[in-house]
């Protein structure tokens, strides 16, 4: 498949940069990050309008009518080779990378990021500010997924390859990496490093005692994420958190 079929094809939802497997496991595509990078390769910068430069063959979306995207005046960009979904609400300004892939219901609200080959799922609700990485290079690395149903408190990162499994709830300024611990204070255990926010998890950012004598001398702390509570299917995310945030 050459480059532009390849863009083609993300933009229509036919291939993406990653898979779940029957256990639920996320992958990356290496064939579509490849071809992302081969697109990337040959392009050349040229000017857009409003001053921008960039690969000429990389120009942001646009949408129609029919198409049932809802792109707010006001800053927003969708780069070539993103998926966007009918039903899609994108809050001015936010930004949606090459590769990523945003399904049906789901709101990215003002100052958003969505990087490259990030998956999100449908009916997740990414707050003002959220900042979901791009993973491009390398191209086996997995990238961010937030699956459907999912809340993403304003000001949430997500980095390096976190999963956020269903319906699970991020509260304001929880911090996500592959080298941030997430305690499961219901079920009394450390999350393994690379394993999911599993679903209808409630969680909230957190902070734990340095490791060395001397840091906790001076009382010092590291970032955690803790879970608190977990959702039913009944449970309104939003009720929850503020409940567990009092």
């Amino acid at each position: 498949m050459s480059w532009l079929d390849l863009l083609n094809d993300l933009e229509q939802g036919k291939v993406r940069a990653a898979t779940q497997d029957a256990n639920g496991q996320w992958h990356a595509n290496v064939e579509v990050k490849q071809g992302i990078l081969e697109a990337f390769r040959h392009g050349v910068n040229t000017e857009y309008p409003g001053g921008f430069v960039d690969k000429d063959n990389l120009a942001p979306r646009g949408f129609a009518s029919e198409q049932g995207v809802r792109m707010v005046p006001g800053g927003s960009s969708v780069r070539r080779g993103a998926y966007v979904a009918s039903g899609t609400i994108i809050m001015p300004p936010a930004y949606i990378n090459i590769g990523a892939y945003v399904d049906s219901g789901t709101m990215v609200d003002s100052h958003a990021l969505v990087g490259s080959c990030a998956q999100i799922g449908k009916n997740v609700h990414l707050s003002a500010a959220v900042q979901v990485g791009g993973v491009l290079e390398p191209v086996g690395a997995s990238p961010v997924v937030v699956e459907d149903g999912a809340f993403i408190g304003a000001g949430c990162v997500l980095v390096e390859g976190v999963v956020v499994k269903k319906n699970a709830v991020l509260a304001p300024g929880v911090r996500l990496s592959a080298s941030i611990p997430v305690f499961d204070c219901v079920n009394e255990r450390m999350l393994d490093k690379g394993e999911a926010i599993p679903e209808n998890a409630i969680v909230i950012p957190g902070s734990r005692p340095a490791s060395s004598e001397w840091a906790q001398a001076q009382g010092l702390s590291m970032s955690c994420a803790l879970i608190v509570k977990y959702r039913d299917e009944q449970s309104d995310a939003s009720l929850l958190l503020e409940e567990v945030l009092r």
